[in-house]
């Protein structure tokens, strides 16, 4: 589990990376976003054909966890960049994400739901 502070160390080596190489000025809100969009589609191609099995163990076959890797790595970039752009604390947001959900989605009111399982493939 990542702690806060090494979220804040990532965010201050995106900040290097990104200021070593000028880009800081192309890293706006939009851009960020839409890099970001960019990311999460190279992420779901990986996935977008296997079946719910398949996606289970997508990490035993080695090339494919590779690419989960990187790409998940990708959109952790983008998104630690834009919350730093717009001042947002990711852990914290989080937290009241999660704190809100409880009240949406209580306990109590969970039934299950009968879901067909899916052929998977084209």
């Amino acid at each position: 589990m990542t702690s806060a502070g090494e979220l804040k160390e990532l965010r201050d080596a995106l900040r290097r990376f990104a200021a070593a190489r000028g880009w800081d000025e192309y890293h706006t809100p939009k851009n960020l976003v839409m890099a970001l969009s960019g990311e999460v589609g190279e992420l779901t191609d990986l996935f977008q054909w296997l079946t719910p099995e398949q996606a289970a163990h997508a990490m035993d076959d080695p090339e494919l966890a590779w690419n989960v890797r990187d790409e998940l790595a990708d959109v952790m970039h983008y998104l630690v960049r834009l919350a730093d752009k717009l001042d947002v604390d990711l852990v914290e947001a989080a937290y009241a994400k999660i704190e809100r959900n409880e009240h949406r989605f209580p306990t109590g009111d969970l039934k299950p739901v009968d879901v067909p399982k899916s052929a998977g493939g084209h």
